[in-house]
């Protein structure tokens, strides 16, 4: 039934007016228009949009978690939206595509018109970035120099009171280290997971050592493998040995954080952990998209432009490969796969925590 009492134009809806004419090539203020150019442009636009929907639902998840409880009815809520964040993501990573059609002749064409304009003056990426987790502390140096001294000093000053402000990755931190079941009375879920971990690495190792057809520096390597791991299971559980590896990179969510995401991890078919677990899988989805679209670029500039450095100053494909490798944001989630067990191999928890973790109904009288 119809609400409105102005009737709504969809040219004026959409205010096609503004959009349609908001392509101005550069090249053409110079000469002859580049063909080319009115795609590049085109195709930033449309990141930009997206990026503006992207955010739009980044301050929704963030208000949730914002609060001091997150209850269990809004982690759909959540979910839902992380969902298509990975949706415009992906549909994001098929733009590249699109791009690519431009032959590297075509980019010269128009790019020195461009200088020093780059996509290092997007704010609204670096919202996302910030927003996600990524602030100046966990860039690579190239970021941590030059990340605010191509920008006017209005969106410096922007961007810099935003870092200031909890991120995602800090709020879900919090989260996390709230959750209860990692200690209940007598019982101690991390003294019967470690038994069983160790029981798991020391007949890993006996494997290795009994299997003949292995050169010997191989079975050295593997062992030294199993080593490295299995200090990392007791870090896990040892809060200076953790400390001191998260002081060097090695984690970044604290140690009661971690434990409960792995603790989600372990038990994700228990009632109460499967939204907590689509949870922490979508954000791993945001940030592999988020490194599959660093990966595509960084293919594609150096496709277009070799070895040349970029508008904006950097070192162009190397510099954007580096951010591929190193500005990550979800790290330890992506990691929680070395501290799994099979389901085989799992404790049993105790029938009361079974029961808090799953749904039961009262027979009607």
């Amino acid at each position: 039934m119809q609400k409105n009492t102005t009737p709504c134009y969809y040219g004026d809806y959409l205010q096609l007016d503004k959009i349609l004419t908001a392509q101005a090539p550069e090249s053409a203020r110079y000469g002859a228009e580049a063909h080319d150019e009115t795609l590049f442009i085109i195709v930033h636009q449309v990141y930009e949009l997206w990026f503006k929907q992207i955010l739009h639902e980044l301050k929704a998840v963030m208000a949730v978690f914002a609060a001091a409880e997150v209850k269990d009815e809004q982690l759909t809520g959540i979910v839902h939206k992380l969902k298509r964040i990975i949706s415009i993501q992906q549909l994001l990573n098929q733009q590249i595509a699109v791009l690519e059609t431009m032959t590297p002749q075509d980019f010269m064409a128009f790019r020195d018109y461009l200088v020093p304009a780059s996509g290092f003056q997007s704010i609204q990426f670096k919202m996302l970035e910030i927003g996600l987790g990524l602030k100046s502390e966990y860039r690579i140096d190239f970021d941590k120099n030059s990340f605010y001294n191509r920008l006017n000093q209005p969106d410096r000053e922007f961007l810099q009171a935003l870092e200031q402000q909890p991120s995602l990755f800090e709020r879900v931190e919090k989260w996390l280290e709230r959750m209860p079941f990692l200690q209940f009375n007598d019982f101690s879920f991390w003294q019967m997971y470690q038994q069983a971990t160790n029981a798991m690495l020391v007949r890993d190792k006996a494997i290795v050592e009994q299997i003949e057809q292995i050169a010997e520096h191989e079975r050295e390597l593997q062992l030294k493998e199993i080593a490295r791991t299995h200090e990392k299971f007791a870090a896990l559980l040892d809060e200076k040995k953790y400390q001191a590896l998260q002081q060097d990179g090695s984690f970044r969510l604290s140690q009661k954080a971690m434990l409960s995401a792995l603790f989600i991890n372990l038990y994700q078919e228990e009632p109460m952990f499967n939204l907590p677990f689509q949870l922490l899988t979508c954000l791993t989805e945001v940030d592999e998209q988020l490194t599959i679209w660093r990966y595509k670029h960084a293919m594609m500039v150096q496709r277009m432009l070799g070895s040349k450095i970029g508008t904006g100053g950097s070192s162009g494909h190397d510099y954007l490969k580096r951010t591929t490798e190193k500005n990550r944001i979800f790290t330890d989630l992506f990691s929680m796969a070395t501290f799994l067990l099979p389901k085989s191999a799992l404790p049993a928890l105790p029938a009361p925590i079974k029961r808090q973790l799953g749904f039961y109904f009262a027979p009607q009288a």
